[in-house]
């Protein structure tokens, strides 16, 4: 198994790969990038076309949900999108938080932070920023935002649990998330979990259930609710790629499941009751 930073420079290196093509490009290109590996990143995706915000030039096809439809957002929130790719989330929140709200987007990749500034500067837009940083070690100080949301991003993240304990910092007390995700019911084979090129394709990143809620939990977060749950269904053409065709038929009646998952969760109002105070 490859490190952590191994694994992100994997990601960096084929998510500005990506940041360098349109939706369309990736689409029809092996993991939307030129590389020509065998992964599909859109295979996740929902569609955003009908959604108040949205803007072609920013939607890349990476998510694997539709977290701003349940983030509750409202006018004037400040709103942070964690790996915000070329800016798709953050123009839809800020369609909603409108002129007095404030979006801000972290991304770690610098082709998908510039690609994102390129598109608010030809919107106009000056209450939509990009900021370069890692989810794990946000760019952000303590306690200054309302909402975060993030599509299909925390599976590329090989701690977790950090990452969680960085959104529960940056939030404001009584502010929540909506975070889409991939997460597993059954385990993985090997040749999946192994594969780098399946973890930037967000599968072998990807944790049992109730281990990603668990997390959120331990976090200090409550009202955790998992709002929509989806089944991903790989096709047998590019598991294939991965397993022999035994492991494969193995696999397919082990009743493992990939499902895109979007939770809700919410930071206490008491200031007590913070991950560690011992005093509560």
């Amino acid at each position: 198994m490859k490190t952590a930073e191994e694994l992100k420079q994997i990601v960096k290196e084929k998510y500005g790969e990506i940041a360098l093509q349109s939706k369309e490009q990736n689409e029809s290109s092996c993991c939307g990038a030129t590389s020509c590996c065998s992964t599909d990143i859109t295979i996740m995706a929902e569609d955003y076309s009908q959604l108040p915000g949205y803007q072609s030039t920013a939607d890349l096809g990476l998510g694997c949900g539709l977290p701003t439809e349940y983030a509750h957002l409202k006018e004037g929130d400040t709103v942070l999108d964690l790996g915000s790719g070329a800016g798709n989330d953050c123009f839809v929140a800020r369609s909603v938080v409108g002129e007095t709200g404030r979006v801000i987007g972290v991304d770690m990749t610098e082709a998908m932070i510039q690609k994102a500034k390129a598109n608010t500067q030809k919107l106009g837009f000056t209450n939509v920023e990009f900021r370069l940083g890692e989810i794990e070690d946000l760019p952000l100080a303590a306690n200054r935002v309302d909402v975060v949301v993030s599509n299909c991003v925390l599976n590329l993240v090989p701690n977790k649990e950090q990452a969680f304990k960085e959104t529960y910092r940056v939030l404001k007390p009584k502010g929540h998330f909506s975070i889409s995700d991939v997460v597993l019911e059954g385990e993985l084979p090997a040749g999946l979990q192994k594969a780098a090129e399946m973890y930037a394709g967000c599968v072998s990143g990807a944790i049992q259930q109730e281990e990603y809620l668990g997390i959120i939990a331990r976090t200090g977060f409550t009202n955790v609710q998992v709002q929509k749950k989806r089944l991903i269904t790989l096709p047998d053409d590019l598991l294939a790629n991965y397993l022999s065709a035994e492991e494969l038929a193995a696999y397919k009646a082990s009743g493992t499941g990939i499902y895109s998952i979007t939770v809700y969760a919410e930071k206490p109002d008491a200031s007590c009751c913070a991950p560690g105070s011992g005093c509560c």
